[in-house]
């Protein structure tokens, strides 16, 4: 049983991984691989709709669970990934190395994979629209690092980026993903704390887009 349940999440990863690098025609127009410009369009556009996701959700949570009296005036708790080394601003951001940039985006998804699962998991007590949305930003970060898994792969195929990323982001993010931080948080404090970090990883994409095709003028 345990075996057939692992043999289908490896046909459903590798299902996911094909629907980022293809695209197919209707009737019998074929499928054909996507360039490495269209690739960097389809992570962006999700990573886009990740965003406008979590603000929803922030907004929601803020008006249906609003601070206690005593809370009131209180500093946010400290994010999870506070800790994590990230340029602000679009000009540091252009002066990485794309390896780093690269690296830093996939550091990021991965730092909130298992947080959100767990933000997930116990809190069915939200209301409906609350716990769907909350539910599909947890599927659309795993459908993003994914995605851009795929784009770094096409970029190392092309020699854009060294292969030197191999495993580096999943190792590193564990302790982060693990830490207790983001478990102490109150829900509204978690979700600012993830709508930030996915605002920095829109930006960095397209940064990181922008520095591999400078014809795009941006």
């Amino acid at each position: 049983m345990a075996l057939s349940r692992a043999a289908g999440r490896a046909g459903a990863a590798a299902a996911l991984a094909l629907l980022w690098v293809l695209v197919c025609g209707p009737g019998e127009a074929g499928c054909r691989l996507l360039s490495v410009a269209d690739l960097f369009d389809r992570v962006i556009r999700h990573s886009g709709r990740i965003h406008s996701l979590s603000t929803a959700l922030y907004d929601e949570l803020e008006k249906n669970f609003p601070p206690r009296d005593n809370e009131l005036g209180k500093p946010a708790r400290k994010c999870h990934t506070s800790g994590m080394l990230t340029p602000n601003g679009k000009e540091y951001a252009q002066k990485i190395p794309r390896e780093e940039l690269t690296h830093l985006i996939l550091k990021l998804l991965q730092a909130w994979k298992e947080p959100l699962s767990h933000f997930n998991q116990h809190h069915q007590e939200l209301p409906d629209d609350s716990l769907s949305k909350a539910k599909q930003i947890s599927n659309m970060v795993h459908e993003l690092k994914t995605g851009v898994e795929k784009v770094t792969e096409k970029m190392q195929s092309m020699g854009i980026i060294s292969n030197s990323l191999n495993g580096m982001a999943s190792s590193e993010a564990a302790g982060l993903s693990l830490s207790n931080e983001a478990n102490m948080m109150s829900d509204s404090d978690f979700i600012h704390c993830f709508r930030r970090d996915s605002n920095k990883v829109q930006s960095y994409l397209k940064i990181l887009k922008c520095r591999i095709m400078p014809e795009n003028s941006c």
